[in-house]
């Protein structure tokens, strides 16, 4: 290349093969990430979209209706509710109140996210519960429900109370407790007009959208791109010319 000679010396080029495949696989990564999630909203928009599932009609499970509306009637165990617990809102500590609804005509229950009450003064005294009617009409949304990333221990810490406090979900072990079969799902009660997902655009549903991880994806292949330049520079040298005397 005229004065330039490309002559790649062993400890640059091994760094480079290295490094390259790496910064390549990450924005690869974060390229299958964001399309996931354009696949997770768009089932959610979806399911919005989709008839309500009357669940006192229609079997329903997780796998297959989450994030669907639904409604349900029946009459609200009010006398076994669990309380799960380390619940943020507003800046707030306390619990989520799960009510089982045992649905009309069924011979199984539904755990009703009746939402948020906060811990008020000692941690050891739960909080008065919002009351419920003995017969009611619920709608609202299917849900996973909240994850904890390592379940320890039992699930509840205060086993034979109620309302029964517990660390994370574990429908089967809330079955057990409540003498009778239950959904493996939540249905959190509210409608469309309070529902983040429609609410929101797909960009601020999450937290981290698609767009943040194809734009961690640019910054990777950048990344890459730059270490190719660098290697090539690094690799380039001038010719030494040769001079001769008179």
């Amino acid at each position: 290349m005229g004065d330039w000679v490309f002559a790649p010396r062993v400890l640059p080029t091994l760094a480079y093969l290295v490094l390259l495949p790496l910064l390549i696989s990450l924005g690869v990564w974060q390229l299958d990430r964001a399309e996931q999630k354009h696949q997770a909203l768009a089932e959610r928009a979806a399911a919005s979209r989709a008839p309500v599932v009357d669940l006192n009609e229609t079997p329903t499970r997780l796998a297959s209706h989450e994030y669907r509306r639904a409604r349900g009637s029946g009459r609200f165990d009010a006398s076994r509710q669990f309380l799960l617990d380390n619940r943020i809102q507003e800046g707030q500590v306390g619990y989520r109140v799960l009510t089982p609804l045992r649905l009309a005509g069924q011979d199984r229950a539904v755990l009703v996210d009746r939402g948020f009450v906060p811990i008020v003064g000692n941690r050891q005294v739960l909080p008065d519960l919002p009351p419920v009617p003995p017969e009611a009409e619920v709608a609202g949304r299917i849900r996973r429900g909240p994850s904890v990333g390592i379940r320890l221990g039992e699930p509840a810490d205060n086993a034979g109370e109620w309302p029964r406090r517990v660390q994370y979900l574990d429908f089967d072990y809330m079955a057990e407790e409540l003498g009778y079969p239950i959904a493996d799902y939540l249905l959190v009660e509210g409608s469309l007009s309070n529902d983040p997902v429609v609410r929101r655009s797909g960009r601020d549903a999450w937290r981290f959208g698609p767009e943040r991880h194809e734009g961690y994806a640019v910054q990777w292949f950048s990344l890459a791109a730059a270490l190719t330049v660098i290697w090539l520079v690094v690799n380039t040298k001038r010719k030494h010319k040769r001079t001769t005397g008179e």
